[in-house]
């Protein structure tokens, strides 16, 4: 009569082997998952970016736009809504949906600095994203990186 039952030590064996698993898999799901949020940065910043250069291509000059949807000290990772902001409207853009950034331009007279902050571990240092007219959006910071 062949054997019905799994052994105390081949039980032991599994939950060990699933132990290891999961303390692999767990730190990458979670670096992945941050990593999914920021990527919302370098489109926003790129759409910015293209609303000012044809901006300027009508008007001959660039728009600043304060920071919104909220200020620094309360990014984190929650979505907020985005709030309609005068100089946004007049560049014609906006998010699709909510947001887990901010957003602001630094306008001169011959060029602007498009700035997108998150701060995704909640730990006082965001991710910064920047985008100029000559330079596409490039990811300055990466400081929730694990």
């Amino acid at each position: 009569m062949g054997r019905r039952a799994f052994t105390l030590v081949e039980m032991m064996i599994v939950v060990a082997i699933m132990g290891i698993l999961a303390a692999i898999a767990v730190p990458n799901i979670i670096a992945a998952q941050r990593k999914a949020w920021r990527a919302e940065l370098a489109p926003n910043v790129e759409g910015i970016r293209t609303a000012e250069v044809a901006y300027y291509a009508v008007f001959d000059q660039f728009v600043s736009a304060a920071v919104s949807p909220r200020t620094d000290t309360a990014l984190g990772k929650q979505r907020v809504n985005w709030v309609s902001n005068a100089a946004y409207d007049t560049l014609g853009w906006g998010p699709d949906g909510s947001v887990r950034g901010n957003y602001t331009v630094e306008a001169a007279d011959a060029d602007f600095t498009v700035r997108a902050k998150a701060d995704l571990d909640a730990n006082g240092i965001p991710s910064v994203c920047e985008g100029t007219l000559e330079t596409t959006a490039t990811l300055m910071t990466t400081p929730n990186t694990y």
